[in-house]
Formats: structure tokens, sequence, C-alpha cells
């Protein structure tokens, strides 16, 4: 019978960050079983004690909360009792291989560092961490490069100081830990959630407020296991605040202020889907089509430009502020919107104009 083993990695949701679930961050199906005619009821939680060699009670718990145990193809709580010809599946976000990160003598953006912290402004289109089928071309395998050039130990070079990350397609300010020291307590600030995250990002639609919060659960969807859903009622996922206020309004979209105070996978792009407005050209969540405006083919031409000029979600990692691990003082960052991004929210700028002038 297959077994799960190394838990620590598995069921990665309680790491913070709003953006896990990269190419090769994708759950895999770990354990898959159907119990017997003669089995008798049992809590699940303590069933899979005796068929996950190395895991807890806690994190099987968790993992059930995070929807990573199905039972029937349906998510079930740690209360629900094993019956006859149940079929239960266990999936986990662990990578299934290991493999040595390879230094890579990739350009970075280091706005700053120091000896304890490097702040890395990542480009869209680069992978923050080597998984499946991208194990070159990584933030990660930038900085190992990057390190090794200062000499700087770091033990485990699988994770090079890692305490968060963004998206492929989300661009902005990444912060790195130099030395064990500084991981550890930057990761605690990332936990308690006192770090300051503000984002900016371009959404359809005209908010109906100029400022609001959105406080509903995120977890797995319950048939697409690679992407995150919203769940309202709060039986599944876990709680996720975002603050939010309007900078500008284009008439069909709306630029956007996003502050974290939790940090979820795909927070933002999952809670903007949920109040019905998702981001511009996000193609997870349903933005990479004419949401909100008219018929006329001369929008669609400008929607398709502007597609092509910004070919991801519009989501950008502005600022990042936290206590420095060495001398615990604050120190915050912010970071200009990348150039496609600008493009595009000048073009609706200009076509918002032309709109008032009745062009």
């Amino acid at each position: 019978m297959p077994v799960v083993t190394d838990l620590e990695d598995v069921w990665d949701d309680e790491n913070p960050d709003e953006d896990l679930t990269e190419a090769g961050d994708e759950p895999v199906e770990r354990l898959r079983l159907t119990t017997t005619a003669r089995q008798e009821p049992l809590r699940i939680d303590k069933f899979l004690m005796n068929k996950l060699e190395g895991a807890t009670r806690n994190k099987i718990q968790q993992a059930l909360e995070d929807g990573f145990i199905l039972v029937n193809n349906e998510i079930v709580k740690s209360n629900y009792r094993v019956r006859p010809n149940d079929t239960i599946v266990v999936f986990e976000t662990r990578k299934p291989e290991s493999r040595e990160v390879i230094p890579e003598n990739i350009p970075l953006n280091i706005p700053y560092e120091d000896d304890d912290i490097l702040i890395v402004n990542k480009p869209s289109g680069m992978v923050v961490h080597p998984g499946c089928g991208n194990y070159s071309g990584t933030l990660i395998n930038g900085l190992s490069w990057h390190l090794q050039q200062e000499k700087v130990e770091i033990d485990n070079l699988h994770r090079v100081g890692l305490v968060h990350r963004i998206d492929k397609d989300t661009t902005g300010l990444v912060v790195i830990g130099k030395n064990e020291k500084a991981m550890t307590l930057l990761a605690a600030q990332f936990k308690k959630h006192t770090v300051h995250r503000r984002y900016i990002a371009l959404v359809w639609g005209d908010l109906a407020e100029d400022e609001g919060t959105i406080e509903v659960n995120i977890g797995r969807n319950l048939r697409f296991r690679k992407i995150m859903d919203a769940f309202p009622d709060g039986d599944y996922g876990k709680e996720a605040i975002t603050h939010y206020r309007v900078l500008k309004r284009f008439n069909y979209v709306t630029l956007v202020e996003m502050r974290l105070e939790t940090g979820r996978t795909h927070q933002i792009r999952v809670h903007m889907k949920y109040i019905g407005h998702p981001l511009f050209n996000d193609a997870t969540y349903g933005g990479d089509r004419i949401v909100k405006g008219t018929v006329f083919n001369r929008y669609k031409q400008f929607i398709d430009n502007c597609f092509a000029i910004l070919p991801r979600q519009a989501l950008h990692a502005k600022e990042l502020g936290f206590t420095h691990p060495g001398n615990g003082k604050w120190i915050q960052f912010d970071s200009e919107l990348p150039a496609d991004m600008s493009e595009v929210v000048e073009k609706w700028r200009t076509y918002t104009q032309g709109i008032k002038a009745g062009k």
C-alpha cells in the first residue's frame, strides 16, 4: 500500500503567502485506497494515522480542512467516520521528487540588499521556486547564483531564504532572508500577518464602493484541485481578508489598491472574482474575456489590443514593509508599475477620456 512520507511540506496553504500554486506546486495524488466491506466506523483522522507514515493528527486535520483529502470525491470534516467501501484520496503539493537547485546566472532586479535581507523586484513570467517542468530559469536558480558569488552560506539550497512567493505572472517585490536568523524572523512576521503588502490591480467592472473589505474563506476548488475558490459559508478553506480602495475608474474597469491582512493562495484573484470583478486578463479566474463593456467591434478590438500588451493578470506587488530582522527597525519598499501594466492603464485612461469627449 502506498504511503506519504515527509509530510512536513505537504498541504502548503499554511505557508504565509498569497500565491503558492505556481507551475510545479499543483496538488498531486499521493494515496488512493478503498476500504473493505468489513470496515468498522472510525474517524477519518484516526484512520489515516495508520495509513500515512509520519503524519500527525493535527496535519491530517489541517489537510481535511484545506480539502486535500476526499472521500468518494467529496470534502469531509475530521469527524467523518470511514465506512465500508469508501474511496479515500489524499493529495499533496510537495514535488514528488527532489532535485538539486542549479545556480544560474540570471539577471535580477535587486533594489536593496544588506547582510541579512535581499529584495527582488520580480518580472512577469518568472517562476519563483523550481517545480515540475520548471527546474531552471526560476528566481531561486538566479538567487542561488547571486548568493554563491557573495559566498553566503545557506544550508537548505532548496529554499534559499524564501519566506513567501508571488505567482509566475504577478510582478513586484519579494523579500529573501540571507541567513537562518533572518529567515526565521521574517517567516514569523508573515505568519502573524504583520507584514505590510500593498498590491495594485486592474479589475473588470465599476466597483460600487470606493473602498471595502472582503472576508471570505479560501480553499481548493472542490472539483479542480489546481485552482482556488471562495467559501462564503466558512465550511471549508481558511479565513482570508482583503482590503481594497479604488484609485481610478475607467467605466468598464477599475484601478484598485489591495492590502492583504491574510495571505492565502491566489487571495486577491479569488476574492475579486467572488465579488464579480475578476482581474483584467486573469485566464484562471475568468478575466481573459470581456466581462464589462459594449458590443461594438471597436471596443472588442481595443480589449484585444490591451490583452496583447498585457498577456497576464493585471496584478503588481507594489509595496512591501516589515521589521528588519537585523536591527529591529521598520523598513519599507516601493516599486513602480511594470511597463506592460502601465501602458494598459494609460490606454484605458485615453479610452475613457474619448468616451467623455463623445468621440
